[in-house]
């Protein structure tokens, strides 16, 4: 009797295991930084939720998007999106491209979204 607990012990242990592993490699926190290490792209959100702010990563840069719902012709939809980065020193060598690049990938998620990028992102654009 003690030999079969002792058995389903393990069984349950090693589901356990895997479990956690898998939990470990699907973590957006960890994509997230990993991205951030590759100096990759790798866009963060919950589509559904508007409370849950928008993260991205690009060329080592952590970014961060607050998102406000607001009326369009049809519907309430997301239609203000503030950018800030998360450590501004990350910017180094990023250029006015790149933020537009950003900026195109952000309005093919939320295409009724005004995009505004705070300081000191705001001073590289040539546009408002």
């Amino acid at each position: 009797m003690i030999v079969f607990l002792f058995r389903i012990l393990i069984i349950a242990a090693i589901i356990l295991l895997v479990y956690s592993i898998i939990q470990y490699f699907r973590n957006p926190q960890r994509l997230l930084q990993n991205a951030k290490e590759a100096r990759g792209f790798y866009y963060l959100d919950e589509r559904d939720n508007s409370k849950k702010n928008i993260r991205f990563v690009y060329k080592g840069c952590q970014f961060e998007g607050e998102k406000y719902v607001g009326a369009t012709e049809n519907s309430f939809e997301i239609v203000d999106i503030h950018v800030t980065v998360v450590d501004p020193i990350e910017l180094q060598g990023l250029s006015r491209e790149d933020i537009y690049f950003l900026e195109r990938e952000l309005l093919i998620r939320y295409p009724h979204a005004k995009i505004n990028w705070k300081h000191p992102i705001n001073k590289l654009l040539l546009t408002n």
